[in-house]
């Protein structure tokens, strides 16, 4: 049994392949990635532990730098719990770090901002390896068209236009710090953005749009004007999940 001392609080940097798992949230009778977390800490401390991310990443979504934080009266210290985890885990998930943090730090409450990276590839033959990890596009797309309308993101707006049903949120306004699109050849496409927070879908629908900009379904400019109608009806659908990837949490 773990010996008990005073109540500490620890945090997690996690690195995922989302492909098994339905999101990050624990949900009764679906494999997340909360649940394996807690699961294997509890067996190591002997105590009901609870894991709070910096957010939750969708089914499918993947992350190379997720935050997480829990609190324990255990005396075992970060890297017996950092290689405990490792250890016990599924391979699909690995602790990158566990630092001690001050009692009060809370990896949802504290985030600066987040950085989310979606990748594509642009190419007529789908590919045979990392298909999980990338939309594959077949149709040739406009970069520098995408790139234009991409520019439109930076900046406080209302994100209503690109926020997803299901979970509206009574406040929109986010910041947005970078929105940029890059290729780096063979088709290889990442978009980046970084924010102060997210709503549910926001990067899939902005990136969704991108696309259908890059299709020559919508023009640059109309972006600007999707962005400002708040009307989600107006945008592009719904990248899927398997390109996006949490990469960093920023406090």
């Amino acid at each position: 049994m773990s010996p008990k001392g005073d109540q500490r609080t620890f945090r997690l940097t996690i690195e995922y392949d989302g492909s098994d798992f339905h999101g990050w949230q624990r949900q009764k009778n679906d494999r997340t990635v909360q649940e394996a977390l807690e699961s294997v800490l509890g067996i190591m401390t002997r105590e009901k532990i609870v894991v709070i991310g910096s957010g939750r990443t969708d089914a499918g979504v993947h992350a190379r730098g997720q935050v997480a934080s829990f609190k324990t009266t255990s005396r075992l210290n970060a890297g017996t719990f950092c290689k405990g985890l490792n250890s016990l885990l599924p391979d699909d998930v690995v602790i990158r770090a566990c630092d001690p943090m001050p009692l009060d730090f809370h990896a949802r409450f504290d985030v600066r901002r987040k950085h989310y990276r979606y990748y594509i590839l642009n190419r007529p033959l789908a590919p045979a390896i990392g298909r999980q990890f990338v939309w594959h596009i077949r149709k040739r797309l406009d970069i520098a068209a995408m790139q234009q309308a991409a520019a439109v993101f930076p900046g406080t707006h209302d994100f209503k236009a690109f926020e997803g049903s299901g979970s509206p949120r009574a406040h929109t306004v986010r910041t947005v710090t970078r929105a940029e699109l890059t290729a780096t050849g063979e088709g290889d496409l990442h978009f980046d953005i970084e924010a102060n927070g997210f709503l549910r879908f926001m990067v899939r629908n902005i990136v969704g749009t991108l696309v259908e900009v890059g299709l020559g379904k919508i023009v640059p400019v109309q972006v600007e004007r999707i962005l400002a109608s708040r009307d989600r009806s107006r945008a592009g659908a719904t990248a899927p999940p398997q390109g996006l990837f949490l990469m960093k949490v920023i406090y």
